[in-house]
Parts: structure tokens; sequence; C-alpha cells
């Protein structure tokens, strides 16, 4: 099995790259996100691979990251996701996004990857909630605050700045990351308006 290919980047198509290992093109599919970080043709460029073998043929996924490849796995395990679909939802949102948007219960930025519909939407989002891993680059506080939101338990204060920073065009999990890092800062007891100036500097960095 490839775990990783290191070489130079021959060409790109649609949904793949083409790597050159000293003299041997690799073709490898990725998604969207990690095709436009990747470095321009004729130049070095690494990924991790997850190897793909069938009885008619063997296809290679490229990813930017371990955690980028863990979650494509992890994606995999839920009924009616197979590589197509994971990777469009990584093409749609970054491993730290997408952990986001499972702590916080957000199945709307999860159904906005094409193929993705609201109720695999919402079998993702719960069915992601039991597998530790994901949570591997999600700051505690944060998913505290994501139980906590959903049980009552959360500060009125948090809940109205979360749903302030909504109001104003952010995604839930980027609200409910930045007013994290807030109330942090801020400590107990501190106010809805300060909450939201702390989480828009949070967001402007």
């Amino acid at each position: 099995m490839i775990g990783k290919l290191k070489g130079t980047v021959d060409s790109y198509g649609e949904d793949h790259v083409i790597l050159d290992v000293h003299g041997v093109g690799y073709v490898v599919h990725c998604s969207a996100r990690t095709l436009q970080r990747l470095a321009p043709a004729g130049e070095a460029a690494a990924l991790a691979i997850e190897t793909h073998v069938r009885e008619d043929m063997i296809r290679l996924y490229g990813f930017e990251s371990d955690a980028e490849r863990e979650w494509f796995r992890m994606l995999q395990t839920i009924q009616g996701v197979g590589a197509k679909v994971a990777l469009a939802i990584l093409s749609s949102l970054d491993p730290g996004s997408l952990a986001g948007a499972v702590a916080t219960g957000d199945k709307a930025a999860v159904a906005r990857a094409p193929g993705v519909g609201p109720k695999l939407a919402a079998r993702i989002v719960a069915e992601m909630k039991d597998k530790a891993p994901v949570f591997g680059s999600v700051d505690p506080v944060l998913a505290r605050l994501a139980g906590g939101v959903e049980d009552g338990s959360v500060p009125a204060p948090v809940v109205d700045a979360i749903s302030a920073l909504v109001n104003l065009g952010y995604g839930q999990p980027q609200a409910a990351a930045a007013i994290a890092a807030a109330a942090k800062e801020a400590g107990e007891g501190a106010e809805t308006r300060t909450l939201i100036r702390l989480g828009l500097r949070e967001l402007a960095r």
C-alpha cells in the first residue's frame, strides 16, 4: 500500500493531480481544497495517500495532511458516504471546520457539500459525534460549549453572542469557536457585547 508520495507536480486535472515521483506519474485524486493548495506544475509537493484497490482498478487519493486523510476514512464509515462524497465534503470544509460543524451540530454546513442532502448531513453529524478522533482538532472548550448550547447549560450571554455572529453572516462553527475563545479570554460573567467584540477580533485574525 502507498501511504505517502513526494515528488514534482506534473499537471492538474479537474479532480486530480499527476505527481511525478522519479519518472513515474501517479494520478492522485484530491479534494478541491487540497488541489488549490498544491504547488504549481514543476514544483515539489508531498501528499498523504489513501490507496483503494478493486478488482478492476487501483485508485489513489491524496491529502494535504494526515488529519484530512483520517476524515476521509471516517466519513466513509457512514452509510451513504463513498469516496466521491467524502471528497466533496472535504472540498467544502477543512478538517478543523468539519470537526467544528460536528461538535456544534451544524448540519447545514455539511449539507452545503455537493451530493450531501439534509438527511445525510444529519446522519453524518449524529454518527460522527460518537467517534472520539473527530474532536482531536477541536478546542475542548468548544466541544463543551456545543453540548451546553444543546442542553441549555451555557449562559445566555454566550448563546446570544453566538447568535449575533451568525446573524452577521458567520457560520455556526466559526461563530461558536470565536465565542469559545472570547469566553476563555473574558472569564466568567462576561456580557454579551464583550463576547461579541472579542469574538469579532478573534475572527479577524
